[in-house]
């Protein structure tokens, strides 16, 4: 009789089904919460918005031919980012590719659905591994894959970081590539999984990969493998980790320099939680940012309580991986695992975030306690108990809220009646082998209990073995009803744990004489399976949509794409002119990195490996930025402008999606100006003091912008600072220079703080404070009973302890020269010496032209290389205005290229006169010593492979030997 497909398939079914379960739970709750796309809010919070989508709309560019660079070059962002260690961060998944199925306008869908997609398989994947470390029933392990892919850490914190799934979807990857090693199959196909993970997503495949050798590690244990073949089989997995780290290494390698290239950020320290909050994670609709997310669902949590007290199990089985979880959860709270954990590094924002692999541990012990039978009440009841006392411990958390509890109560609720129905199937059906014989063949949705592929001696053995039958002289097992699937099935070729009582019963009395029907045992097994997949979708949605609504009340989050986006994208397509000049996006941003979502060449630029030199720059230069330093923004100056060859501006209102912003409608427009090429000349006696990069710099953002520039075109006058009292302000500490300003404390409107100083009429005022909040206005000089009239723009200063303000433009000095700023601070902030600037734009004019008249007559630009023809006879240094990042060689004319010199931070070539051409290329850090390491990767597999082969044909030849001897000689050997 022919087998249906889900009998026949069972492997497939479940991790079908675990995909199915996970989809259908991830946009329920989206919809549930309101969220994008199935509702207004937006779920583009924190690094979602501000990194990945961005980075992906720049892939996006990149795969359809619009990006400004290429894969080693992204000249949108910090005025030329290093970009292959991006792209190895963020990028790098398979998964990543599918964006460019997407309409440019529908990026954060695209981003949406390559993050579901993860997820669904991440579901897939760990089904499939449950029934290739133990048999059972299909769509248990379905479910259970549901579970892992639905953890707590999934839907709570690597839903908005997309990047970390891959490493979700590499732990049960990895874990089946450990069980080859076991069986001694599939090494090429193991070699390749640990490089694509590795390559996905480096950080959590680290995490993974130790996650994949604990289990491997017990597996050998509870295998009781001999001493001789356990330290092969673990000297052979080591071998396919390393051999598949190598083959991955040309970009895992670029990602490790260029984080030693990065500004350093922000230090922290790990602190772990306390138990209540631990144990509240395991429950459903917790949530808490810095507490590890460790839910699983009732279900999952209840058999892996159970599994201890499991009797079916055998004791190395119920020791062995609730041991290894405590083991794991220990090693979460413990500072030094918890750095191995991050690769020694404590990491910024979430500090759990290996627990996945924790989550992963949990629902593999919950299998391993379903595939020897449903647990008994015995063991049921123990888990229950279990269970309330975590509830119990956990009630003392503030992560547990009222709404926790109903939802609680319903999942325990249905999942233990639903494996208390299952039980009772499960009776059911030993009652009628010990009465009856077996129906004829399990129908389509039972099918065989999945076998795992045997390990053969010396795990040497053959490779392919057929569906292992009934053991000679053994009863046929039992007829499965619909849903429940054979009782009991031996594992085969040796595989089960020692004591595992393969193909006994579960520990239950069976009276021989009684006899359930067959129909009613599938309608108790169809109500289990209903009670214990609702309960498990209907947790895994509430918690997922708490998760959804709580991160937008405590995370920064940003509009998707719309209107005024779109409006950006137009302006800036009309007036790009790179690489004659530059486009910027504009100060008013609306996102980290405007430049990769709307286009144009900006300083915008935010990643986890921003450069120091870059950052370092552009914060002598009086720039702004947040999160420490790696978040950097757009300098709206005339003076830096005309240094990086900025020619075109955008200025749009601030970003209404913010509620803070003040409300403008005003539409966005774009100013052009003249400035010099990419590719400057400068003097030798100004190249001198150059030469030492950002360490020239002085503490005055004007003078460093004239030292850039190569000109005196700032006033900088003394300063009188007046309290809104009217009195001098106190001075402020080491750290933050300057004199404090006290936000009001009362709501009399006529008496401000107030900046006042003497400086040539005309020119324009510029306000330096990085360390103050609030607004600042140009203001008329007060008369009698009469405050002062503003005018100019008003600048916005933001600034905290993870964030400093830009310089800004505040209007025109008037007539008298007697200029005077009214400040408006939202806290307590400084005021430092030189923070008003007063730029000469006639002498500004003049230095640009000097630059231009001096500067390169053309300049070309193609992903890591730029080329730049100057005047004949150019002598001094030329300069590329682009910050001087590892990597950069550069060569005048027909001499040998050499590593590039700095000019205050920008790539510098030195002039002796002879040349008219510069040219520059980049090659990341790393790139060449990981290229040498996949291919000695490389070449290592292949003659592993060549010596595989000749064993088997010499395996093959000895085998066939046999065939050539005559019926006669055998006759005569066996007599």
């Amino acid at each position: 009789m022919q087998r249906p497909t889900l009998c026949g398939r069972p492997r497939q079914a479940a991790a079908l089904l675990a995909a199915v379960l996970t989809v259908t739970a991830f946009c329920a709750a989206d919809a549930v919460a309101g969220s994008y796309p199935f509702g207004p809010r937006t779920r583009a919070v924190n690094d979602l918005g501000n990194q990945y989508v961005p980075f992906h709309a720049h892939l996006w560019d990149l795969l359809h031919g619009r990006a400004d660079g290429g894969l080693l070059v992204n000249w949108q962002s910090g005025y030329g980012s290093s970009f292959l260690p991006d792209l190895g961060t963020y990028l790098s998944s398979p998964f990543a590719l599918l964006v460019a199925l997407f309409p440019r306008d529908e990026i954060d869908l695209a981003v949406y659905a390559v993050t579901v997609l993860k997820t669904a398989c991440a579901g897939a994947a760990m089904a499939w591994l449950l029934l290739r470390l133990r048999p059972g029933r299909w769509w248990a392990a379905g479910l259970l894959g549901a579970a892992y892919a639905l953890c707590g850490w999934s839907v709570a914190d690597a839903s908005y970081n997309p990047m970390w799934l891959d490493g979700l979807v590499a732990l049960p990857l990895l874990c089946l590539v450990g069980e080859w090693v076991l069986a001694g199959r599939r090494r090429l196909l193991g070699v390749v999984v640990v490089a694509l993970a590795w390559i996905a997503n480096f950080y959590t495949a680290y995490m993974a990969t130790l996650g994949a050798a604990l289990v491997l590690l017990l597996r050998i244990w509870l295998l009781g493998l001999p001493r001789r073949r356990a330290l092969t089989t673990a000297g052979r997995a080591a071998a396919t980790v390393v051999l598949g780290v190598g083959l991955s290494a040309p970009l895992v390698t670029v990602i490790y320099l260029g984080t030693k290239h990065a500004y350093p950020g922000r230090v922290t320290h790990f602190a772990p939680v306390g138990a209540e909050d631990l144990l509240a994670r395991l429950l459903p609709t917790t949530y808490g940012f810095g507490s590890p997310a460790l839910f699983v669902g009732t279900t999952a949590l209840l058999l892996a309580l159970a599994l201890p007290f499991h009797r079916a199990a055998p004791r190395r089985v119920r020791a062995g991986w609730p041991l290894l979880v405590a083991a794991v959860t220990l090693s979460m709270q413990w500072t030094p695992t918890h750095l191995a954990w991050h690769a020694f590094a404590t990491p910024n924002g979430s500090p759990y975030r290996q627990a996945f692999v924790l989550c992963a541990l949990l629902v593999i012990a919950a299998w391993h306690s379903l595939s020897y039978g449903v647990p008994d009440r015995r063991a049921l009841g123990a888990a229950a108990a279990l269970l309330a006392l975590v509830a119990a411990v956990a009630s003392g958390s503030g992560l547990v809220r009222s709404y926790a509890w109903p939802v609680l109560l319903a999942g325990a609720v249905c999942a233990l009646g639903g494996l208390l129905l299952l039980a009772r199937t499960e009776t059911g059906g030993a009652a009628a082998e010990a009465g009856s014989a077996p129906d004829p063949a399990p129908d389509a949705m039972s099918g065989p209990r999945a076998t795992p592929d045997p390990a053969p001696d010396a795990m040497s053995g053959p490779r392919t073995p057929p569906d292992p039958a009934p053991e000679t002289g053994s009863a046929p097992d039992p007829a499965p009803d619909a849903i429940s699937g054979p009782r009991t099935t031996p594992d085969p070729g040796g595989r089960s744990e020692p004591g595992s009582g393969a193909g006994t019963a579960p520990s239950r009395a069976m009276a021989p004489g009684r006899r359930t029907p067959a129909r009613p045992r599938t309608l108790l097994a169809a109500l289990a399976v209903v009670l214990l997949i609702g309960a498990q979708l209907g947790e895994a949605t509430a918690t997922s949509a708490v998760a959804t609504r709580l991160r937008l009340n405590h995370l920064d989050d940003y509009a998707p794409w719309g209107a005024r986006q779109q409006r950006q994208a137009d302006l800036i397509a009309e007036a790009d002119g790179w690489p004659r000049y530059r486009t910027d996006p504009g100060r008013e941003q609306t996102v980290g990195n405007d430049p990769m979502v709307v286009g144009g060449q900006g300083a915008q630029y935010y990643s986890s490996l921003t450069a120091d030199v870059l950052s370092r720059t552009l914060t002598a230069l009086g720039d702004g930025w947040t999160s420490r330093g790696r978040n950097l923004q757009s300098l709206d100056n005339a003076v830096t402008d005309a240094v990086f060859s900025v020619g075109a501006r955008v200025h749009s209102p601030p970003d209404q999606h913010q509620r803070w912003n003040p409300r403008d409608r005003s539409p966005a427009t774009v100013t052009r100006e003249d400035v010099p090429p990419l590719v400057t000349v400068r003097p030798a006696a100004e190249a001198a003091r150059g030469l030492r990069g950002v360490a020239g710099f002085g503490p005055s953002p004007y003078r460093n912008q004239e030292l850039l520039l190569g000109a005196r075109v700032y006033t900088v006058p003394a300063l009188t600072v007046r309290t809104a009292a009217g009195e001098p302000p106190r001075p402020g500490h080491d750290d933050r220079p300057g004199l404090v300003i006290d936000a009001r404390r009362t709501a009399d409107a006529g008496r401000r703080p107030t900046v006042t100083a003497q400086c040539p009429a005309g020119s324009e005022v510029y306000l330096w404070a990085p360390h103050y909040s609030g607004t600042a206005r140009l203001t008329a000089a007060p008369t009698a009973g009469s405050p002062g009239a503003p005018y100019g723009p008003t600048g916005r200063f933001t600034a905290d302890a993870a964030k400093i303000a830009a310089m800004q433009r505040l209007g025109a000095v008037p007539d008298s020269g007697r200029l005077r700023i009214e400040l408006t601070p939202s806290r307590a902030g400084t005021v430092p010496d030189q923070a008003v600037g007063c730029l000469d734009t006639a002498r500004l004019r003049t230095a640009v032209q000097r630059l231009k008249a001096t500067g390169a007559t053309e300049v070309t630009v193609s992903d890591g290389t730029v080329r730049a023809k100057l005047p004949a006879g150019s002598t001094g240094t030329a300069v590329l205005a682009a910050p001087r990042i590892a990597g950069w060689r550069c060569a005048a004319g027909d001499a040998a290229a050499a590593p590039a010199r700095q000019y205050y931070g920008l790539i510098a070539v030195p002039l002796d006169g002879s040349a008219t051409s510069v040219t520059c290329t980049f090659h990341p850090p790393g790139l060449r010593l990981g290229t040498a390491a996949g291919g000695v990767s490389l070449l290592a597999l292949a003659v592993l492979g060549a010596v595989a082969a000749v064993r088997r044909r010499r395996t093959a030849g000895r085998r066939a030997l046999p065939t050539t001897t005559t019926p006669r000689e055998r006759t005569t050997a066996a007599l």
